[in-house]
């Protein structure tokens, strides 16, 4: 498998052509929908985050693969901490500003905005520059901070957790977008597309993840609902003192990598060899078994692009 040094290298020297491995198959059988002549996973590299993520949806067929007109669209980006966006503890708001305008562009009825924060939620939303970017481009930015906002559903075959409190405007979606940043995480090793979910439960419930086996728990809400389109930020990752960081050092600058795919396991298995793992993180091994997605990125058809100036 790839290292962190193969991978990053890799998206640099692909240049604007595919490099395009064999694909195992249909993503069907991995429990993913069928995604025709598009890669399994893209990565993009470049200045420009708006540009890369306009490019990496081209791979897919655009925005339009994904919402059609008259559809309900939620996206999640991580908002959980007071932090500006330099700090890169947050998705970055142009990547979800941007998101907006396209779904919006492509019909969609409404388009919701939301997390369950870990600091203050309203001082999460404002720091961030999320809540304002995604209403200057027309989404409604939604609360997550009560439990009123949450319905119970069962997880079935759940290992570790059989019943959660959802979000409604998850609940209530046609379309199910998540677009965390890549981080590292105290307790989780790393905080990529999978565990950006614990942010669409409720506070009790993302208690418990902590108190009943955190990667079990992580993998175990893909019984539940998988997104529909996967989107992570891994322009400048959070290297250490993660979750929330302290300060620029702990980023890496040099990455500059966008990284969509519709396979949650196959992006947070790429998104560790940035991180450097060799191995996959426990909650990416446990849902690769579980059959939620791939994580054997030489199986995988992955187009890697090079944005330049």
């Amino acid at each position: 498998m790839d290292t962190r040094r193969d991978f990053i290298k890799k998206g640099l020297v692909a240049g604007a052509t595919a490099a395009t491995l064999p694909s195992l198959g249909s993503l069907v059988a991995a429990g993913a929908p069928a995604s025709g002549g598009a890669p399994d996973l893209i990565t993009v590299k470049g200045e420009d985050r708006v540009a890369m993520l306009d490019r990496a949806l081209e791979a897919f067929g655009g925005i339009g693969a994904f919402v059609k007109k008259g559809q309900k669209v939620v996206i999640k980006p991580n908002i959980a901490w007071d932090k500006p966006p330099e700090l890169c503890a947050n998705t970055h708001p142009d990547i979800v500003a941007r998101l907006v305008t396209l779904c919006l562009g492509a019909g969609a009825s409404e388009v919701s905005v939301f997390d369950n924060t870990c600091d203050k939620w309203d001082k999460s939303y404002k720091t961030s520059g999320i809540a304002d970017a995604a209403r200057a481009a027309g989404a409604r930015v939604l609360p997550a901070n009560a439990d009123s906002y949450y319905r119970d559903v069962e997880i079935p075959g759940g290992v570790s957790i059989k019943k959660v409190k959802v979000h409604t405007a998850v609940l209530d979606s046609d379309v199910f977008i998540n677009v965390p940043v890549l981080k590292h995480h105290g307790g989780a090793t790393m905080t990529a597309c999978m565990k950006n979910l614990m942010g669409i439960v409720s506070k009790a419930d993302q208690s418990s993840y902590h108190r009943n086996g955190l990667h079990q728990c992580i993998a175990d809400i893909l019984r539940f609902k998988k997104p529909d389109l996967n989107i992570l930020d891994a322009f400048s990752p959070m290297m250490r003192n993660g979750p929330k960081g302290v300060t620029v050092a702990d980023l890496d600058t040099s990455v500059k990598q966008l990284l969509i795919s519709r396979d949650i396991v196959a992006i947070d298995a790429a998104a560790s060899r940035i991180m450097g793992h060799k191995r996959d993180i426990e909650h990416v091994r446990i849902a690769a078994e579980a059959g939620h997605g791939r994580n054997n990125l030489g199986e995988l058809k992955i187009e890697r692009v090079r944005m330049t100036a």
